[in-house]
């Protein structure tokens, strides 16, 4: 293990971070102000989480005939040092066309964090780095321990509020942005906390 951290860059910019071939050891990395952030793998509640909102999203955004997509595990350059800032949040949301060569995700609209204790830190960093991304409107913590959910929406000024709103057992995320709605139950169908 040692060895292999020793093998690690000391700070890179994200096109050196694209061109990455990793650490040989498997693991997932994103870049946080040019020093690689190991990525940590999700638990069974997590990852069921993020398969279930990308189904019900996906599928709202089908069926309305919507031209925004939901993209799984996506690279997002944040607007503050965007040039040693790739982050990786749960789910993204973009409009912007899928292109050769496309690395990440242009334009993001909404972004989703799935939070778990042992990332809890580094989830909160990044949220607050996406709210240095022009182009996003809306922002989604969803809790994989007790059924939360904690949004922070962009005021139509250009400001983010300093407070989250949290969504509770019996209410329903909402992303205005893409005109979704769904029940916290759907949410955590699938998970122990049902």
């Amino acid at each position: 293990m040692r060895e292999a951290l020793d093998r690690l860059p000391p700070a890179m910019t994200v096109a050196e971070f694209l061109d990455w071939p990793g650490d040989g050891s498997g693991r997932r990395f994103q870049l946080v102000n040019g020093e690689l952030r190991a990525m940590s793998p999700a638990s069974r509640a997590h990852g069921a989480i993020q398969t279930t909102l990308s189904r019900l999203i996906g599928n709202h955004l089908v069926e309305t005939g919507s031209r925004y997509d939901v993209i799984g595990g996506p690279g997002v350059i944040t607007g503050t040092l965007s040039h040693i800032n790739m982050r990786i949040p749960d789910l993204g949301i973009s409009s912007t066309a899928d292109a050769p060569g496309q690395r990440a995700l242009p334009d993001p609209i909404v972004l989703i964090e799935i939070l778990s204790p042992s990332n809890a830190s580094d989830t909160w960093d990044n949220v607050w780095a996406y709210t240095t991304i022009p182009s996003a409107r809306e922002i989604a913590v969803v809790h994989s321990t007790r059924v939360l959910t904690e949004v922070l929406r962009r005021s139509p000024d250009g400001t983010w509020p300093q407070e989250t709103e949290k969504v509770e057992r019996e209410g329903a995320l909402r992303l205005h942005s893409i005109g979704f709605a769904c029940s916290m139950p759907d949410i955590y169908a699938r998970t122990h906390l049902a």
